[in-house]
This record gives structure tokens, sequence and C-alpha cells, in this order.
């Protein structure tokens, strides 16, 4: 080899790449502050240090933009630190405080704290958002701790945590506008800052923790040798491995309580560092920290450019937006990449246990007394109450006329709410088959956001479009990028075997979903749609349906009954990979066939009633619970269970809070994901 390709093959020296990182940061912040929708330039700037500037300069400079730029050096530094840690303590490049969690539960912390209506300072705001992410690293653990800790099984574990105190900071919104106005924005990550106080303490806090972590950097590198290497050498793992959290936690608390969840900036800066050749932790935890902040300046810079800031707030795209929009493709590639420790496992853990079941008939005979009882206390609640006599009446049509047409009126969306659940519950079940693991559902393989890119494009582009553009949209949008996921896993190569690893896909379509839930934020500020009807669509919402979204649901309904049909290869799939093959069945079309089918039912159960999550969590768990593992049994099982489960999340969520509506989405979210935590530990401890 001559010496010019030895040198082109060499890693550049990490000072270099500490000195061009720093560079292009002061750089891109310079920028950062010269944009503005007060008409200050870089010029004006350049003026006010060489000491000929307006004062207006300088009252904008400290009153808008220099906070906001010390904001984006803040998280910016605090998220490339953190995602280091987390990376580091569970060797797994995918992990991050928003893989993980930890920004959502630090979210719901403070939304929690603004819904209570204290007025607290910046500390204490960190502290609530510090244990808020504390607890949801918790229960992270608590999801997966149950046999071998695999890469794919942490991150599905901390999509479902991440899902859930989402949905619960948004239920917390909707039932007091007023105590958390502003906090759409704020939630999507935000640097926007009013004053210094907030990024100079918090900065404070994230000084000590940038200080702290260095004292990390060796233990982190033995322990990525391995546990047992690391302790051969002295490391205490049952030491090092919680107070890297601790750390990441504290920084990544910081960072969301200041500025929100903004989410794959501690992801990204870490992989392209490492991508440099900076491998120790003393030389990750600064050159991370340096790109991070720059990434995120960028990003703020480039949505300041896309949608120019004005008066009116909500014109601008939230920077966390452009984040996850690039960070979204990144995680996709990274997934494509990375070994999932789950190709080999084998079968599918269930959550049947040996206990006996009921007999099938007596067990769906009960399920079905529950949702017509279900069905009839959704028609009687509402902001209107109506009382048993008075509906057994309407039902056989000698009621009032007003008591009739309140029943009228509720009747045709408590159907389209029965038949969404059963069909995303079967959709559940599919993708569960599919993967082999039981955190898997429709929206975490991208169909459900999808689905939403779809039905939220048509909206834009063609406001007058016939009302079945909507439904036809939102589901070729969603068939379309489960299409993507599956090319996108199908193209990599895992110990020298390719094909569809299960756990890839649900990884791959974590960052489908992230990126198409990015664009749709992005249409819905740019074309200044209503953020209240945007949020309750996607929020998934049952709202003024009638008979006509029966027929949106035709589809999948037929498509739920083909995989009861088709029972024999998909009782097949959780069994691995040899067995089925022994038996003669192709698996690579199998799963293709039965994840189609899943994506099939969940956009179009999307197009008619939005993104209703955790539906294709819990029914088909409870369904096996009740009647076991043959697909001829719990498949009809959930879906009964799902009708049942939307339908009631449906009464509750028009009689809490009547005469407002909470979306139907919220409900299923908040109900299910308490229910999945105890089952799985349950499973898990038994």
């Amino acid at each position: 080899m001559t010496a010019p390709a030895r040198l082109l093959g060499r890693r550049p020296p990490a000072p270099l790449v500490g000195g061009a990182l720093l560079l292009v940061l002061c750089l891109v912040a310079v920028l950062h502050l010269s944009l503005g929708a007060s008409g200050v330039g870089l010029g004006d700037i350049v003026d006010l240090v060489m000491g000929n500037g307006d004062p207006r300069t300088w009252d904008v400079l400290v009153g808008s933009r220099l906070p906001r730029t010390l904001t984006g050096l803040v998280v910016g530094i605090a998220l490339g630190i953190s995602g280091v840690l987390v990376q580091g303590a569970t060797r797994n490049p995918l992990a991050a405080p928003d893989t993980l969690g930890v920004n959502a539960g630090a979210y719901f912390a403070v939304v929690l704290v603004a819904f209570t209506g204290a007025s607290l300072g910046p500390l204490p705001t960190g502290g609530a958002a510090f244990l808020g992410g504390l607890l949801a690293v918790g229960v992270v653990y608590l999801l997966s701790s149950g046999g071998v800790l695999t890469p794919g099984k942490v991150l599905l574990a901390g999509a479902t945590v991440a899902l859930a105190a989402t949905a619960a900071a948004e239920f917390l919104q909707m039932i007091d506008l007023q105590a958390t106005r502003g906090l759409f924005f704020w939630g999507n990550g935000t640097l926007m800052q009013s004053g210094l106080e907030r990024p100079l303490t918090l900065g404070a806090v994230v000084l000590v923790g940038a200080l702290i972590a260095p004292l990390l950097a060796r233990p982190l590198d033995l322990l990525a040798l391995g546990d047992e290497t690391a302790e051969s050498m002295g490391v205490r793992v049952e030491r090092v491995r919680p107070a890297a959290f601790l750390v990441a936690v504290l920084l990544s608390a910081s960072a969301v309580s200041l500025a929100g969840p903004i989410g794959f900036i501690g992801l990204i800066a870490p992989v392209i560092v490492r991508q440099l050749g900076m491998r120790k932790h003393a030389q990750l935890l600064p050159m991370a920290a340096l790109l991070a902040a720059t990434v995120l300046l960028t990003a703020d810079a480039a949505a300041q450019l896309v949608v120019p800031p004005s008066a009116v707030y909500t014109s601008e795209i939230p920077v966390g937006v452009v984040t996850a929009l690039i960070g979204g493709p990144v995680f996709m590639l990274l997934a494509r990449r990375v070994s999932t420790g789950d190709a080999d496992t084998g079968a599918a853990v269930t959550v049947s246990g040996r206990r006996r079941t009921p007999a099938y008939a007596i067990a769906l005979g009960a399920g079905l007394a529950a949702l017509a009882v279900a069905i009839m206390v959704s028609l009687r609640l509402g902001d209107v109450e109506i009382g048993w006599s008075q509906l057994v009446a309407a039902l056989f049509g000698s009621a009032e006329e007003a008591t009739e047409a309140v029943v009228d009126y509720r009747l045709p969306r408590v159907l389209v709410a029965a038949l969404a659940g059963a069909c995303l519950a079967v959709a559940g079940a599919a993708v569960q088959a599919v993967v082999r693991n039981p955190l898997a559902e429709p929206g975490l393989v991208g169909v459900t956001g999808g689905a939403s890119l779809g039905a939220v494009l048509v909206m834009i582009v063609v406001p007058s479009a016939p009302a079945v553009a909507l439904p036809a949209a939102a589901g070729i949008g969603g068939v379309l990028m489960l299409a993507l996921v599956v090319f996108v896993a199908r193209g990599s190569r895992e110990g020298g075997r390719s094909g569809l690893d299960p756990t890839r896909v649900v990884l791959v379509g974590i960052g489908a979903a992230a990126t198409s839930m990015a664009l749709v934020n992005i249409m819905v500020v740019s074309a200044q749609m209503n953020i209240s009807a945007a949020l309750s669509w996607l929020a998934g919402s049952t709202y003024a349906r009638d008979f006509t979204a029966l027929g949106w649901l035709a589809l999948p309904a037929l498509v739920a009954v083909l995989l009861v049909v088709l029972a024999r290869p998909v009782n097949l799939l959780p069994l691995g990979d040899e067995l089925p093959r022994a038996l003669g069945l192709d698996l690579g079309r199998a799963r293709l066939l039965v994840l189609g089918a899943g994506a099939v039912l969940a956009a179009g159960t999307a197009a008619a009633v939005g993104a209703v999550g955790f539906v294709g969590l819990v029914a088909p768990h409870l369904a096996r619970r009740i009647v076991g593992n043959g697909t001829g049994r719990m498949v009809p099982m959930a879906a009964v269970l799902g009708a049942v489960l939307v339908v009631s999340a449906d009464a509750l969520g028009r009689w809490l809070l009547a005469p407002t509506e909470i979306p139907v989405g919220i409900v299923t979210a908040l109900l299910g994901a308490p229910y999945l935590v105890w089952l799985l530990r349950r499973t898990q401890d038994a």
C-alpha cells in the first residue's frame, strides 16, 4: 500500500476532529443568532460587536436570540452526553434517552406539574422531570428483565413505555387546556425561550452532569468487553451501570424540562462520532456533546428558514419535529445493520401460562355478553344521558323523538368502535405472530404512521376531496409504509443469513413511524391546520362517525376472517425458523402475507377512526390467557375483547368530561399500558 493510500485510510486524530467540530459549532451558533422574526440580521450583530449597533439589537439578542441559542447548546450537550452514557451502559447503538422512554417519562412529569397548576421554577421542574425519566427507565427494566436481555427486547419495551407516557401527557393536556396551553409545541421540542434564567439555571445542572460523566469513561470502556471481563478487571458493574443511567437521566431530564422531548439527537451523535474513529469514552463524551449541539442548532435554523418565525407562534415548526425527520431514517439504517440478538431465539414467549382454560364456547359467549353490555352502556352515556327504560324503548322504536334521535346518533359510532376494536386486535395478533414478541403491535411497525401520513396529505393537498378519499389514502399509506419497512429489514444480513428478522421489522418500523409522524407534524404546522382537530384525529376518534365508516371497515373485517381460515400457517410462525420449514411452510412468504394482512387491518381501521393504539397489544394477550394460543380460537376471542375495549374506551371518553370528548386512542393507551406492564411482569415472574 502506498503512503497516500495509508494516509487516506487512517482515522483523523481526535484533536483535529474536536477542533473541527468546535469550529463548525461556533459558525452554526453565529448563524443561529442571526435568525428570527424581528428583522435583526448578521450585519446588525456585527455592528453591535464593533460598538456601532442599535440598542434595539441588544434587546433582541438578550430577550430572545441569545436564550434560544444558549438553550440549543445546553440541550445538545446534555443529549449528546446522555446518549453516549446510555449506549455505553447497554452496549446497544440504538439505545438513547428517547428510545428507552426517558424523554417521554420526563415529558409526562412536566405536563403533570403544569396540570396541577403549580408554578415551579426551573430546578423543581427539572427535578420532576428527573423522577419521571427515572420511573420510565425502571418500567423499561421491568418489562425487559425476564429472560435474555437482548437489544431488540429492550428497545421494544422502551417504545411501549414512550407510547404510554406520551398518551398520558396528551390526556392531561386535553383535560385542562388552559393550564397546559402551549404544550403542543413544547411537547414536540422547541428552543424558544423568554429569557436567560431557565437556560442558565438548567445549564448549570447540565454542567455538573457533564463533569461527572468523564469519571465513568474508563469503566464504560471495560464494560464494552462484557460484564464478566469488566468484573475480572475490577469494574463494579452493579454500580457503574446504574450510575451511568442516573447521570444520563439527569442530563436528559434537564433537556426535556428546558426544551421539551427532542428525539434522536442522543442517538445519532454518538454513532457518527464512532464512525469518525472515536472509540474511547473519554473522546466520545466531548465529541458527541459538540456534534449534538451542532446538529440541534442546525435543525432549529433549518426550521426557521423553511417556515420563518412570525408573530403567530403556531407558524413555527418545532425543532423536535426536524430532528425526528433526520433521526428516523438514521434509526432505520442502524436497525438494518445492528444485531438484534433475537434472530435465532426460537419460539416466541407466550403469556397463556399452564393453567386450565375455560371451555372455548363459554369464554367466547362471556366475551360477547360483555360486548353487548358495553354497547348498551355506551349508548346511554354522553353529554345527554339516557335511562335504561328509555334506551330499551328507543331500541324497539317506541321512545320519545328526542331520545330516539340521540340513540340513532350514537349507534353508528358505537358499532364503528366495536368493529374497529375487533380489527385492531386481529392486526395485533398477526403482527405478534410474525415478530414473535408480545410487545409488537401495528403502530410499532409503521403502519399507523403511514396511514396518518396518507390521510393528512389528502386533508392538505385536496381539502375538497370526497369522503372516500380519506380512508383510501390512509389505507394506501399504511400498506406502502409497511412495504418500505419490510424492504429495509429484508436488506440486512445477520450471522451470514439473509431474510426477514422479526424483531428487526419492528425496530425499522419504529424509525419509520417517527419519520412519518414528523412529516405529519410539519404538514400540520406549515399548512396552518386546526391543531386541535388534527391532534384529535391522530389520537384516534370515533366522533361523528356514521354508517358510512362501517363500509370502510368491510375490507379489514374480511381480512380478519381470512386469518382465522389460515390458522395453521399462523400457528406455525411463533415456533421459530427451523420447525416451520421442516413442516413444509414457506416461512418468508407466510410472514409477508400475515404482515400484509396486519397492515390492511391496521391501515383500514386507521382510515375509519384514526390512530388508536394498544388494542393490538392488550387484546391478543388477554385472549391467549383465556383460550390458549391456537389461532382459530385466539383470534375470534381477541376480536371480541378488542371490540369491548374500544367501545368501553369510547364511552368513557364521552362521559368523563362531557360535553368535552377525550379521543378514544388516548383512553385505550391509558387503559392498556398499565395492564401490559402488570401482565408481562406476572408472566416473567411465573
